[in-house]
């Protein structure tokens, strides 16, 4: 009877504040933890859903008469993966989802020869895109102009770039108080050697070629007078390129275009249509009425436009259904060693789409299609070395270079059969560097941490970023160096056929632009990627063929499902939130991530509208 009694009074025991503090937190955990897991897979399953809809829909409907409205206001990019939510506002992760260029081309290529088509309307106020990919979509616009079509664009605003773009219509447009950007081309570099001093990170750099302006933003506070030449070359060849072109489609010498730029003649509207570089100053709903007028409408009619995304939907382009391929393999962003991404080539990864390519009895010519500015050296050794298997396997090679294909960009492209690139290309930059932080002040002096080392040799630990390297382990990395320069430089020389001394007067790190190195022979033609489809064909004697692309593009679910968690998710929303001040903190990130010698070029374009 005792024991039943002591256990009836510990049950009935009243419960502690300890005991009921730890009942209500782990009971909360545990709801809020369902809570998300539940609303996790509801979001899940909703945009499953979605997409599922969107994929299912009836195809959009091209009606006789109608007008191509292009808008590229979201970032061009090489290729982008179709989008269910780009109609949609679903907030700025999906809203600012990028163009492709390959869906831009296509479109202006098909539309050429849409009886249903009767023009286009560049809706264009800025455009996020690099030169030579803006000269590409320029190009596509006067071939569609071929087909007797016309095109009008219309603006309350241009930026430079839109204007460029601009320039290839019939009739120019502009709000009668709008504006008109004319004034150059400029690069403007930041330098970070005095906020890493305040850090206290001391940048060690081990470089060959006087050019190789990499590492300059962290060991300087301005351009050095080497790099300074070529940015002002580069800069002058930009332009004159832009220039030239505007001044066929305007009829205005490019003197005049230069003493517009020069003296900033465009301040007001009334300007820019004094100066010829439009046609009319009116309002959206006039300019409508010209449109109705040029397409013979009634006033009180509507116009049918079709936008570019619904377009791209409407139309497939036609397979020969050949048993000949040229297969179009994309190498976008920088290098690295290993498995890449959708903006990073690594070499484990590209180097297995080459594989498959060249393996494919189909398969007769392969086209890289370049657009990095290079990066590991290594990675890019490991990429040159499948291209010389392809090329052993009987495989035309031709290499396609979009905005930049320079340093290890250039590497990987110079053992290819024939070279294409855009006038404003920016490709060379031979040359390597090594750049090696020295974090000891910052840990000891900010972060009140010291490091300290046991090792069985002088250099066990290696070279770290504790502490300063020393003479011997300075000629180490020299002598690597050195022997990744003489690689380079034999690789460029043997597949571009020009003595390794010619290579190295004009490698020493320095950037050219497309124009410039055709003329220096690291190029062989100006010609879109297109162009270098065609001349694969040709060298492979092939007249009826396929195109297949590589990789092959992943759809939006797959996307969604597979990178929730990747750091291109996290990247994107850091940039909408720190705007311009993500590119310091990413210059701060490279130096202290940055593994192996670099084959890097010393900029990456960053356009401002």
């Amino acid at each position: 009877m005792n024991s039943i009694q002591n256990v009836e009074n510990v049950s009935q025991r009243p419960e502690t504040r300890s005991k009921k503090f730890w009942r209500v937190v782990l009971g909360s955990m545990v709801g809020f933890i369902l809570a998300n897991m539940i609303i996790g897979l509801f979001t899940v399953f909703f945009m499953i859903a979605m997409i599922a809809g969107a994929s299912t829909g009836s195809a959009p409907v091209v009606e006789n008469g109608s007008v191509l409205k292009i808008d590229l206001q979201n970032p061009v990019v090489e290729r982008a993966e179709d989008n269910p939510f780009e109609n949609m506002d679903l907030g700025s992760y999906y809203s600012t989802a990028s163009i492709g260029l390959d869906d831009i081309l296509s479109s202006l290529k098909a539309a050429a020869d849409d009886n249903r088509i009767k023009g286009i309307f560049l809706n264009l106020k800025s455009v996020s895109a690099s030169p030579a990919t803006l000269t590409a979509i320029r190009d596509a616009l006067k071939a569609f102009k071929e087909s007797d079509k016309f095109i009008y664009a219309y603006s309350e605003t241009y930026s430079q770039g839109a204007y460029y773009l601009a320039s290839a219509a019939d009739k120019v447009f502009l709000n009668t108080k709008g504006g008109l950007d004319f004034r150059g081309v400029a690069f403007q570099v930041m330098f970070y050697k005095n906020m890493l001093n305040k850090l206290g990170v001391d940048v060690q750099v081990v470089r060959h070629g006087k050019f190789k302006s990499a590492v300059e933003p962290y060991i300087l506070d301005k351009m050095s007078e080497a790099n300074r030449e070529q940015m002002e070359v580069l800069a002058h060849s930009l332009w004159n390129s832009f220039a030239q072109e505007i001044s066929v489609d305007r009829r205005i010498s490019e003197d005049s275009l230069n003493i517009i730029a020069d003296n900033l003649l465009v301040s007001t509207a009334e300007d820019a249509l004094r100066y010829h570089l439009v046609d009319g100053l009116v309002y959206r709903n006039q300019f409508e009425d010209a449109m109705k007028q040029k397409l013979k409408l009634e006033k009180d009619d509507d116009i049918k436009y079709i936008s570019l995304n619904q377009y791209k939907k409407a139309v497939t382009e036609p397979r020969k259904r050949s048993s000949n391929k040229v297969a179009v393999i994309y190498a976008v962003g920088q290098i690295v060693d290993g498995k890449g991404g959708s903006s990073i080539i690594g070499s484990s990864s590209l180097c297995k789409e080459i594989r498959e390519a060249y393996k494919n009895d189909k398969v007769k010519a392969i086209v890289l299609r370049v657009n990095s500015p290079g990066g590991s050296a290594l990675a890019s050794e490991v990429i040159w070395n499948e291209i010389e298997q392809a090329k052993a396997a009987g495989k035309i090679v031709v290499t396609s270079m979009g905005d930049y294909a320079a340093s290890g960009g250039y590497y990987i492209s110079c053992n290819s059969d024939m070279i294409f690139a855009q006038p404003n290309t920016l490709t060379g930059s031979i040359g390597v560097f090594g750049l090696i932080p020295n974090a000891q002040k910052l840990m000891k002096d900010k972060l009140g941490v010291n490091v300290d080392i046991a090792q069985s040799n002088k250099h066990a630990a290696g070279i770290g970023i504790f502490k300063p390297m020393d003479e011997t382990e300075y000629k180490f990395m020299l002598t690597q160096i050195e022997d990744i320069y003489a690689t380079f430089t034999q690789r460029v020389s043997d597949g571009r056929g020009m003595p390794v001394e010619r290579v190295d007067e004009i490698g020493q790190g320095r950037v050219w632009s497309g124009i410039d190195a055709l003329e220096l022979g690291l190029v062989d033609k100006l010609g879109s990627l297109d162009d270098a489809v065609v001349a694969a064909a040709e060298l492979a004697k092939i007249s009826e063929y396929d195109v297949d692309y590589y990789p092959l593009k992943k759809s939006w679910l797959d996307k969604i499902l597979n990178s929730m968690n990747e750091e291109e998710t996290a990247i994107k929303m850091m940039k909408s939130e720190l705007g311009d001040l993500y590119y310091t903190y990413e210059a701060f990130k490279n130096v202290m991530t940055m593994e192996g010698i670099q084959a890097r070029m010393p900029m990456e374009i960053k356009i401002e509208e």
